[in-house]
């Protein structure tokens, strides 16, 4: 009687090696382009059919391991080579993005296709947005026709939310930038994309990944000013976009004057280098007075800490406000730092009770001046007509 133990049938053998040669064939990626060249080429120009293609693919062919081929081969027509050229010995499809009419409309059309599609394969999601930064890395190696539908088309897909705008710091490239390659793909990207949606938009989404003040470094260190970018992209038909910098450019210069005037104040240096600071950034950023006057305001009134006992703010008020008052001088020469209207809009409803009902008392004849002048004013007017 044989002792040993009878060995179980497996079915490991066989199987396995057929399964990794399924595997293989699976995962090839000549095999792959080839399926999706052949395919797109059998569907033509027609985007609907070209969607309903790549829909039905995501079954059987493993997009999520080829994502970079399918997107290549979407935009390109074949697989790129670094640099932005197609492979030699590759296939090649004329149904891609660089092959189509250089339209706006077009690029509408394709954008849906790749919404179609990365709707349908969330996982894609990623991948596509890794491409797009790729394709940005390679515009040197694109035809000037082919950046263009690429901005086009990058514009409505941010517009639509398929992408996210931080793809836009391969922008930032040196050599794109230094070679103007990324001022010019701006162009055509921001106009279609504010095209889709609006300058309001556009600024909201930039702001999301803090790009908001980064776009002027599209250009080179030494043109790198509010000046050279209004001038580019309003003569380039822009201007909201230009304006938009602007306003950027003038909201950082007064966040940083603010912010230095508090330091200088904290450290208590003299009221007349304060004052030379002030003009001299007022001059540079081109800060109206009244605007300076409420940043001065602001930064006296954030350097004390105010007493928890209402009936003693207002001494304090005064007190802390006679110690500044040479320096709130020097920048009310020519202006009204507060018109009427805000005030007695500040006085009915726009305070915090708390801690203001003794100095709403000492302001309550002043205000009533303010009321009986403003009625008075309003008559003469009428009279006049």
């Amino acid at each position: 009687m044989n002792n040993q133990k009878q060995q179980k049938p497996t079915l490991s053998g066989q199987r396995f090696k057929t399964r990794k040669r399924d595997e293989k064939e699976r995962f090839d990626p000549t095999q792959f382009q080839d399926c999706i060249i052949q395919g797109l080429t059998e569907t033509g120009t027609d985007l609907e059919a070209v969607a309903k293609f790549l829909d039905a693919s995501g079954a059987k062919l493993d997009y999520r391991r080829y994502a970079e081929t399918l997107f290549d081969i979407l935009v390109a027509g074949g697989m790129l080579a670094p640099g932005g050229t197609l492979a030699d010995d590759m296939m090649r499809t004329d149904v891609c993005v660089f092959a189509a009419q250089e339209d706006l409309e077009t690029m509408q059309a394709f954008a849906q296709v790749f919404n179609k599609l990365i709707r349908r394969y969330k996982y894609l999601e990623k991948g596509f947005e890794d491409e797009v930064k790729k394709l940005l890395l390679f515009l040197k190696g694109f035809s000037e026709s082919e950046r263009n539908k690429l901005a086009m088309l990058t514009g409505v897909l941010l517009a639509n939310g398929t992408l996210n705008a931080s793809i836009l710091n391969s922008l930032y490239n040196e050599n794109l930038v230094k070679e103007g390659v990324s001022a010019a793909f701006a162009v055509k990207l921001f106009k279609s994309w504010i095209n889709e949606k609006d300058i309001n938009a556009v600024a909201a989404s930039l702001r999301k990944v803090s790009m908001d003040n980064r776009l002027m470094e599209l250009f080179p260190a030494n043109k790198q000013s509010v000046e050279h970018f209004t001038k580019y992209f309003t003569e380039a038909g822009l201007k909201e976009l230009s304006e938009y910098v602007r306003n950027q450019q003038t909201i950082g210069a007064r966040k940083e004057l603010q912010k230095e005037l508090q330091e200088q104040m904290s450290r208590g240096d003299p009221f007349k280098d304060i004052i030379l600071y002030v003009k001299e950034e007022m001059k540079k950023n081109n800060i109206p007075e009244p605007v300076v006057i409420g940043i001065v305001w602001s930064s006296v009134m954030s350097t004390v800490e105010w007493n928890k006992k209402e009936e003693l703010v207002a001494e304090q008020a005064i007190k802390h406000l006679k110690q500044y008052s040479p320096l709130l001088a020097a920048f009310t020469t020519q202006a009204e730092v507060l018109s009427e209207e805000p005030i007695l809009k500040w006085y009915k409803d726009a305070h915090v009770a708390k801690g203001k009902s003794v100095f709403l008392e000492q302001m309550k004849k002043f205000v009533e001046w303010l009321k009986n002048a403003e009625e008075e004013s309003e008559s003469e007017t009428e009279e006049g007509d």
